[in-house]
């Protein structure tokens, strides 16, 4: 049975290889995509949606693959758990950050947990730089432990890594391999409800500032509140959620 498994496993990557080389060099299909690229000079931002079992991440190879011969650089992003680009390139390239596949041409698959644990101690290392702590207080570790556990938490990791993935800007095109539609509405829709999210915290932020700027001054203690490190990140995240909620709506 489990020879049987990894036959037909095998085969399958081995088809969906022979068919991205395919439609990367027809010389049919290239004329097309060469014209659709030439008529949107501007497009660096390709997704690939759909049901399950629909082709998604064929063509996102392949379009990736394609580009990359074309002496573009690439990264072709796996936003799916159960992501495929392993499989169809046959190379490692789970939780292992951006895979150079071949000349020009990256794949990043997330390893979500792996994600979440690094947030987490990101999260920790600001909180003792933002207040002076040599150690976290028990029950905001007790917090930060909870978090992985919270819903969406998985979803909202992938997001930040393709959010980091973009910001950075480093690729001419970025490729993605969307989840199954449903899951990619929500998914891409997380934009617009993090960013509703962090205005509110914003807000609160900046009143909460005011009062202390009042307390000082009715203190008497001769300077202002300084700059506010919580607010300042809050304004960087934010900064990043505006930019890919451009990007999703173009």
């Amino acid at each position: 049975m489990e020879a049987d498994t990894a036959q037909r496993s095998r085969h399958y990557r081995l088809t969906v290889l022979r068919s991205c080389q395919q439609t990367a060099m027809s010389a049919a299909v290239s004329p097309g995509m060469a014209e659709y690229f030439a008529s949107n000079p501007d497009l660096r931002y390709i997704l690939f949606g759909g049901k399950g079992g629909l082709g998604k991440t064929t063509l996102s190879a392949a379009t990736a693959h394609w580009l990359a011969r074309r002496g573009k650089r690439v990264c072709v992003f796996s936003t799916d758990p159960q992501a495929s680009l392993s499989d169809i390139f046959e190379r490692k390239i789970f939780g292992q950050g951006e895979v150079e596949l071949a000349s020009n041409l990256y794949a990043v698959e997330i390893d979500a947990d792996r994600r979440i644990a690094e947030y987490q101690e990101e999260i920790r290392n600001k909180i003792k730089d933002m207040y002076k702590m040599e150690t976290i207080p028990e029950e905001v570790e007790d917090y930060i432990n909870s978090s992985a556990a919270e819903p969406a938490m998985a979803e909202s990791a992938t997001f930040d890594a393709m959010v980091e993935l973009m910001t950075a800007g480093k690729f001419d095109y970025y490729v993605f391999d969307m989840m199954p539609h449903g899951h990619a509405i929500r998914f891409l829709g997380m934009a617009d409800i993090l960013d509703q999210w962090v205005e509110k915290i914003v807000t609160v932020r900046k009143k909460a500032g005011e009062y202390g700027e009042a307390a000082t001054v009715m203190g008497n203690k001769g300077s202002l509140v300084q700059e506010d490190l919580v607010l300042k990140e809050l304004e960087y995240i934010r900064g990043r959620l505006d930019f890919v909620s451009t990007m999703v709506r173009d």
